[in-house]
């Protein structure tokens, strides 16, 4: 496994982070690939981080935003559709959701040697990157959650 995906790993399993993270992207628009990649790398050059953005941008178009939109379509039942093959569907457009994300997060990895910003920092670098607001409630949240996971 790649270094980025383990530490992503490693701290979407702490508590309020899954949240955290759902929250800054389902309520405020974020993409939380560049988030935990800036707030990992220490990130807060402003051209690398519209590099990255533009990069999730894209990616979210061609990839994410399609798989995610068929996974959770798929969540209801669809009667006559038989239940069992209606969830192995998801379950597999699942598995290619997180491997458009881990490629995501890979690809990002590779934009910039790392810097030395406080995750706090990072994160609303990145946030500012991406152009959209986040309230900083919703970044300490994440930031509270991955407190004593290693950046």
């Amino acid at each position: 496994m790649s270094r980025i995906w383990d530490w992503a790993l490693d701290a979407y399993a702490r508590p309020g982070v899954p949240d955290a993270c759902l929250t800054l992207q389902d309520v405020h628009g974020q993409n939380t690939s560049l988030l935990l990649w800036a707030i990992q790398a220490g990130q807060v050059d402003p051209e690398v981080l519209a590099r990255g953005a533009a990069l999730a941008r894209a990616w979210d178009a061609a990839a994410l935003h399609p798989l995610r939109a068929a996974r959770r379509a798929l969540k209801p039942a669809l009667p006559p559709v038989d239940d069992t093959r209606r969830l192995a569907i998801r379950a597999d457009i699942q598995s290619l959701e997180l491997a458009a994300e881990r490629l995501l997060l890979e690809t990002l990895e590779t934009l910039a040697p790392p810097g030395a910003a406080s995750p706090a920092e990072a994160l609303a670098a990145a946030v500012r990157a991406w152009e959209k607001p986040a309230p900083t409630g919703a970044q300490a949240a994440l930031i509270d959650a991955l407190a004593g996971a290693s950046t």
